[in-house]
């Protein structure tokens, strides 16, 4: 057998595992009980925090996932059973009729049209309606409409058809009957998701008993700006504009009462994200957020709470709804809510929004039932605390909000974990052999141009602000277009296929899309291009949305002119446009990893699983980094155990080779050929090949001198007193077993101008110290001063507990933090309560400061080095935060663990075997091709000055002193053009931006 793998759950994370399985070469069955992949993403309008068009990032992954030759996607379709041991597991698959013929189905819609019967529309949380036979939303894939049984009229009544007589390609098949799949794969991936909390089990806040409230994900749909409204949000009485809307966080989140012990996790800001889009949409609607907690935990999260209290204006209440009614005269909804000081109010609002949470979803309980694996308390899958993606069946692992509810780029993370565990499971076997028949490329020169341009709408995304029929009427006039088109949605399936057709059926040589931004869809529609057997260089990206749509929302008109200019300038550069050929690379199938903690040694050790040898690279003389003072694990492991049996396996694995006591100093070369030099401890260097680097340097415990930290030793930090925690447990009469009292300070040093950011870890930190601490000394009296605790997802059973074993929680405002003094001899800390309106004092015997992580100080050279960004906050900038959390912009360099951004060791575990499985997807190939449009040299101008040489940031240009010319290495040039912008003589260009290109294009505008 060759290497096979099945991922159960076709959501992000299960599109992600089975991407990077199929790019390592694996042949990957993805099955999805739905009639179409995407899960709950594909549902969103925007996603945080950067408010990207959630569609805009998924679309071209589901396109991807749909035809990528070594995925075979099995909708509509559950796991029967598994049986077996990796690497030879047999599963059964039943995948249920749909009615419809996927092999003769062109995905048409006449079908739907013609459909009388008429259903609540599930993808838009029924707030519309659509028919018995449907595609769930336009970019599904696969793009196969279903028949939904119960509402059909023939399987009700035994009549009607209607949708069969309308079948032109006679794939309506009313006879279809479940069909049973034997598949034999090698490993097991469960990626099934989560499911929305019923808001109806709340009846006390009016959910399904008055009209203007609605749950979160309903809210979101009406805002879309491909949901029933257009993007125009009107409630559901009286279709009116709300002008005050109300927000309850923790709808059947952290609820007892319901038997949800658990935090959702992703709750807080989503609210914060579609309450800046409805400010973005209505500026002038005003929007009132109630909460326990704001969990902003996430790589710029605070940043994204803030933009919305202070420039977005929406006003944060802690408190609790005790009442919600509504006035029956206008369906406005009346909130009663509990202050935190204990006062009683009432606040009306045109529309309430219910904050649901996240629960385990039934057919994934019941997938991982079948499978064999363990339900923890909480309904989640149990998988391993440490390594979150092993489960403790050999060979199945586990991906995203099955094992607890997590956001789009943790689930990502996992999921190219997961697919770098499975493919340490596949290591040994052969790869499968699956070819791909691409029709001939044509050969267009010495044809004259033929322009084809398609004009997007996006739903409201374009079409809200930019006439698109108006732009593709101008377009038609355009010279050497000879068809002008729109489409609702162009990187849908559906679409990408007429236009290969009106490619071919038009003699198309030249095509310009006007669409969204070529960051996420240019490579797309090149692959499009291509196989419509175009070179995928006679293609020309216009951007309306950011350029027009959205910067010139009150402007329509201006809008319209200007993005009907851009398209004029595209097609005048599209007319010169030449095809342009890509370098075959060869790959190194070695790997370079930086940093020899715990993320270093997890991702080395993956990628030595997977046969592939690894140069470990630890600057300190020995391995561990910041886990080395790291004493327990908040579900009570041992840390120093794991982290030897890490250290062990390094040192023993065949592949792995560790340099202890050495710097990164020089890295030469490109994705595939890379050629670094390496310094240890006496200086002397070495020269080591790869064709990947994986940054895992670490991150830095900040210890600030505030609250007499430093001045007296009964003040420390948490690291300390962990140790200090640890040293107890052999000392019994140590200062902790002594003590009477203990207070925690959190958010030292973090959230603040200096450092707006949370560093993630500290609450889980406090708590798990201040169990521990009482397990010690059971009559401590522990005191924790907070902002907001931060325990999200499964964390949150253990702050409850932390609460019923008597720790104390008081929390304070920024500005009106704690105070550290001497009370005579005694230490003392005053705080003002915000409920009492009261200083407090307390004399606590020691005082524990929750310090912050800061970036590693190298940070910015090895970023020079290897020509990665960071961050705002020195920490590693990833190449897209939502789908691409551990790759860099720059081809074949991952990053992982607190080099990334702050997180404990099961986190910095799950993105150090991410980082791996996408170094895999790279190391597995024997070739790679490089980019087409690069910098190239005409030697007969070129006089040989050497200007170019130093002003490129990629090392890609040499000075070839015996013929006096520049020379260009084309594997390394990344296409930015500073070279040509700096040759005086004009001997330097750059293929796709011709001198003539650039003039055509001003001459058109």
């Amino acid at each position: 057998m060759h290497k096979k793998a099945m991922v159960v759950g076709g959501g992000i994370a299960g599109i992600q595992a089975a991407l990077d399985l199929a790019e390592m070469g694996v042949e990957t069955f993805l099955v999805e009980r739905s009639s179409s992949i995407g899960g709950r993403m594909a549902q969103l309008d925007k996603t945080f925090p950067t408010n990207d068009c959630a569609m805009c990032i998924l679309s071209p992954k589901l396109v991807e996932a749909g035809s990528h030759p070594y995925i075979k996607i099995i909708s509509n379709a559950e796991l029967l059973s598994v049986e077996g041991e990796a690497p030879e597991f047999r599963a059964k698959v039943l995948k249920h009729p749909r009615y419809v013929d996927e092999e003769l189905c062109n995905g048409c819609g006449v079908c739907t049209e013609k459909c009388p019967a008429k259903i609540d529309d599930a993808y838009n949380e029924g707030t519309c309606k659509t028919r018995s036979i449907h595609i769930p939303f336009p970019q599904a894939v696969p793009a196969v409409p279903l028949i939904d049984v119960p509402s059909c009229i023939y399987f009700r009544k035994g009549k009607c058809r209607v949708c069969e007589r309308f079948c032109g390609t006679k794939a309506i098949d009313f006879e279809q009957q479940p069909e049973e799949i034997d598949l034999d794969v090698g490993a097991i991936i469960l990626a099934a998701g989560a499911e929305k909390f019923d808001a109806r089990l709340k009846g006390e806040l009016g959910y399904g008993t008055f009209p203007n409230v609605v749950n979160s994900l309903q809210f979101e749909r009406l805002m879309a700006a491909s949901g029933p409204n257009e993007g125009h949000l009107v409630r559901p009485s009286d279709r009116k504009t709300p002008k005050k809307i109300g927000f309850v966080q923790c709808v059947g989140s952290r609820d007892t009462k319901m038997g949800n012990h658990h935090c959702s996790s992703i709750c807080c800001m989503q609210t914060t994200k579609v309450a800046l889009v409805a400010i973005e949409h209505m500026p002038e609607v005003e929007t009132t957020v109630f909460f326990m907690d704001i969990r902003a935990y996430g790589k710029a999260f605070d940043r994204f709470v803030n933009r919305a209290k202070y420039e977005g204006g929406t006003r944060f209440l802690r408190g609790r709804i005790s009442a919600v009614e509504t006035d029956p005269n206008n369906d406005d909804i009346v909130v009663q809510y509990n202050t935190e000081a204990g006062e009683t109010r009432e606040e009306v609002f045109d529309l309430l929004v219910l904050s649901v949470g996240l629960l385990p979803s039934p057919a994934g309980q019941e997938a991982a039932r079948r499978m064999g694996l363990e339900l923890g308390s909480c309904g989640f899958v149990v998988s391993d605390p440490t390594n979150r993606v092993v489960t403790p069946r050999d060979g199945i692992f586990v991906c995203g909000s099955i094992a607890f509810p997590k956001d789009i780029p943790e689930s990502v993370i996992e999921a190219s974990g997961a697919a770098s565990a499975a493919g340490a499971v596949l290591g040994a076997l052969p790869q499968a052999e699956i070819k791909v028949e691409l029709p001939p490329e044509r050969d267009v020169r010495g044809e004259p141009p033929r322009v084809g341009a398609f004009i997007c709408r996006c739903g409201i995304n374009i079409a809200g602000t930019v006439d698109v029929p108006a732009v593709v009427e101008a377009s038609a006039q355009m010279d050497r277009v000879v068809h002008a088109q729109e489409f609702m949605f162009s990187c849908s399936q559906d679409a990408l296929k007429q236009m290969r057709e009106v490619i071919d059926e038009h003699g198309l040589n030249r095509v310009v899309v006007a669409a969204c931004t070529p960051r996420t869809h240019e490579p797309l529609f090149q692959k499009n291009l291509r196989e419509a057997g175009l070179n995928p260089y006679l293609f020309e990206f216009v951007n309306i949305r950011e350029q027009c749509a959205w910067v010139h929302q009150k402007q329509k008109a201006l809008a319209t002119t200007k993005a009907t200019d851009l398209v004029r300038m595209a097609v005048s550069k599209a007319i010169k446009l030449e095809p342009m050929q890509r370098m075959k690379l060869p790959v190194d199938h070695t790997a370079l990893v930086v940093g020899g903690g715990i993320s270093g040694m997890v991702a080395a050790l993956d990628l030595a699983d997977q046969g592939y040898d690894v140069h470990l690279v630890e600057k300190e003389e020995y391995l561990g980094g910041n886990a080395r003072h790291v004493r327990y694990l908040l579900d009570g492991g041992d840390p120093q155990e794991l982290l030897g049996g890490y250290e062990q396996r390094c040192a023993d694995h065949p592949h792995v080779r560790v340099h202890l006591g050495t710097n990164l100093e020089k890295v030469d070369g490109f994705v595939g050929n890379f050629v670094s030099t390496l310094v240890d401890r006496t200086g002397a260097s070495e020269q080591v090949k790869h064709g990947v680097v994986l940054v895992a340097t670490g991150g830095t415990p900040r210890m600030p001198d505030l609250y007499r930290l430093g001045e007296d030793d009964r003040v420390m930090p948490q690291l300390e007193f962990e140790n200090e925690l640890k040293l107890t447990g052999h000392r019994p009469q140590s200062r902790i077993a002594r003590a009477k009292s203990i207070v925690m300070i959190q958010c030292v040093d973090s959230r603040n101008d200096a450092h707006p950011y949370c560093s993630r870890v500290c609450c889980r930190t406090a708590v798990k110290n201040a169990l521990q601490a009482l397990k010690l000394n059971p009559d401590l009296q522990i005191s924790i001063l907070y902002r907001d605790i931060r325990t999200f997802g499964l964390n949150e059973l253990h702050y409850a507990e932390a609460r019923r074993k008597g720790i104390k929680f008081i929390r304070f405002e920024e500005e009106k933090g704690p105070v550290a003094l001497l009370d005579g001899d005694r230490l003392a800390v005053d705080l003002f309560d915000e409920i009492t309106g009261h200083t407090m004092r307390f004399h606590p015997d020691l005082l524990v400061t929750s310090t912050g992580i800061g970036p590693n100080a190298d940070n910015r050279r090895l970023s020079q080095m290897l020509k990665v960004p960071l961050d705002a906050d020195g920490f590693f900038l990833e190449a897209h935060v939502k789908l691409r959390p551990v790759d860099f912009a720059t081809d074949g360099v991952f990053v992982a663990g607190l080099a990334h951004y702050p997180k404990d060791i099961p986190e910095a575990t799950a993105q150090a075997r991410a980082a791996a499985g996408r170094a895999a997807t790279v190391l597995s190939k024997d070739l790679l091709e490089a980019e087409g449009k690069v910098s190239y040299v005409r030697e007969e101008i070129c006089n040989g000055c050497g200007r170019c040489v130093p002003v490129c940031a990629y090392s890609a240009i040499d000075l070839d002193l015996e013929r006096a010319v520049a020379i260009v290495n084309e594997a390394l040039c990344k296409g930015c053009g500073t070279c040509a912008a700096t040759c005086l003589p004009a001997a330097i260009d750059l293929k796709g931006f011709k001198d003539d290109h650039i003039l055509s294009v001003l001459a058109a505008v």
